[in-house]
């Protein structure tokens, strides 16, 4: 008989249950690749792998760099494990206005906007780029923003001039 009683049962989700990242075998993963380093989301800047030595399994060394933050990880995994593998989406977006705040209005094909972005920020990279947006937003171009998006984070990670605009 199941016990029903006292019991509150509340999901705080909204998504499809969707994964945040996938199993992949760690030899496989390649350079360029993305990789899961201390549950961040990272792109794969060199892989090494050391022949199967006296103990068994062959280790591959991961060195790579947070897509976010530009923060190096390191990893060391044997080759036949499994590692996780985030699920990195790309999308454009045509950038309507940059508030004073740094948040910017953005809006997809569907014509959807989107107003929770804010500037890129925390690396020099970032700061460079949202330095570009503003200046070239002022300067009346018009943009479209390229959004990063892996494991419930988004950041605009790329900017150029709209198809038809000088």
């Amino acid at each position: 008989m199941a016990d029903t009683a006292g019991h509150d049962v509340h999901f705080e989700s909204a998504d499809a249950g969707a994964s945040l990242t996938y199993p992949q075998q760690a030899g496989t993963v390649r350079k360029n690749g993305f990789l899961v380093i201390k549950g961040r989301p990272c792109k794969v800047a060199d892989v090494s792998t050391s022949k199967t030595g006296k103990h068994g399994h062959a280790k591959c060394h991961f060195v790579a760099i947070d897509i976010f933050t530009g923060k190096k990880y390191e990893d060391l995994t044997p080759s036949s494990h499994n590692c996780d593998i985030p699920h990195v989406n790309r999308q454009e977006y045509t950038l309507l206005d940059v508030s004073e705040d740094g948040y910017l209005s953005l809006m997809d094909e569907g014509g959807n906007t989107k107003d929770d972005l804010g500037l890129p920020k925390g690396t020099a990279d970032a700061d460079n780029l949202a330095d570009q947006i503003k200046k070239d937003f002022d300067d009346g171009k018009e943009l479209v923003v390229t959004v990063l998006k892996a494991m419930g984070e988004e950041m605009v990670s790329a900017v150029k001039a709209a198809a038809g605009s000088a």
